[in-house]
């Protein structure tokens, strides 16, 4: 499992300018079942997702296909975590410690 956070590397107007595709390509993901959760951050300075994929490979393929990357307005710190111990509706994600 990742926790990607999100940090705006450029004024609010430059962000909201990309929000639209950024939404688009978050629906993408959902739909894929990649991403789980995700939101803006309190100050808006950036938002949080957590995902799920195979490999941090992958993780990085994905951000980088995020219209917020290509637009330059945002960076990426992509953190991977075992999730050993989950709510019950997030049961099928845990994971075996290792």
């Amino acid at each position: 499992m990742f926790v990607l956070e999100l940090s705006y590397t450029a004024p609010l107007d430059a962000v909201d300018a990309v929000l639209p595709a950024h939404v688009a390509w978050l629906d993408e993901q959902y739909a894929k079942g990649v991403f789980l959760a995700s939101g803006r951050k309190n100050p808006r300075d950036g938002g949080v997702i957590i995902a799920v994929a195979g490999d941090r490979a992958w993780i990085e393929e994905i951000t980088a296909g995020d219209p917020f990357v290509a637009a330059g307005v945002c960076a990426y710190r992509i953190t991977e975590f075992a999730a050993t111990k989950t709510a019950p509706a997030l049961e099928r994600y845990r994971e075996q410690p290792g």
